[in-house]
């Protein structure tokens, strides 16, 4: 029986978000702690993979406001001997230059990722659309977490990938 509106990281919780295809994380205490994700103290916490099936709902409930994405592939960072994770990583992509700008003007709004590293690296990448970075924009914390947008550009490629890594408050 579900007592709560979180999801959860054991077995049992990975198959639901797995068949569900949602996903719902409470950071609010600006931490994620293994033992509210039903995890064992020395786990290293799944990676929960749905690119045949979709893409899953990802809402991560933060101090200030709430992290939210379509993703379909979300990792969970972290050591045996650490209470909680150090890190939740979880994929967006983008089929064409202009959506994966959207996308990084998006965080900016919503994150406070630097807008100025973002228009920067923006700008390059019009100026020679072909081109391969890999850069990470300096981070945002207006949700009371970390935000990092890890940009993988590949204008060659039909899809480009940005790797969001979510880590607790400082």
């Amino acid at each position: 029986m579900k007592t709560s509106s979180f999801s959860t990281l054991d077995a049992a919780g990975v198959e639901n978000i797995r068949a569900t295809r949602t996903a719902r994380l409470d950071m609010s205490s600006g931490r994620l702690e293994k033992d509210a994700v039903r995890v064992t103290k020395n786990s290293y916490g799944p990676e929960i993979n749905t690119r045949d099936s979709g893409r899953i709902s990802l809402s991560i409930l933060a101090p200030n406001g709430e992290i939210t994405a379509e993703t379909d592939r979300i990792r969970f960072n972290t050591t045996d001997t650490r209470t909680d994770f150090s890190e939740v990583t979880y994929f967006l992509t983008a089929s064409s230059a202009e959506e994966y700008f959207e996308l990084i003007r998006d965080g900016v709004q919503r994150y406070g990722i630097s807008a100025e590293s973002a228009e920067e690296w923006i700008s390059s990448t019009q100026a020679d659309p072909a081109a391969r970075s890999d850069f990470s924009i300096t981070p945002g914390t207006d949700t009371g977490l970390t935000v990092n947008y890890d940009l993988r550009y590949d204008g060659s490629k039909d899809t480009q990938v940005i790797i969001v890594h979510i880590l607790p408050a400082a």
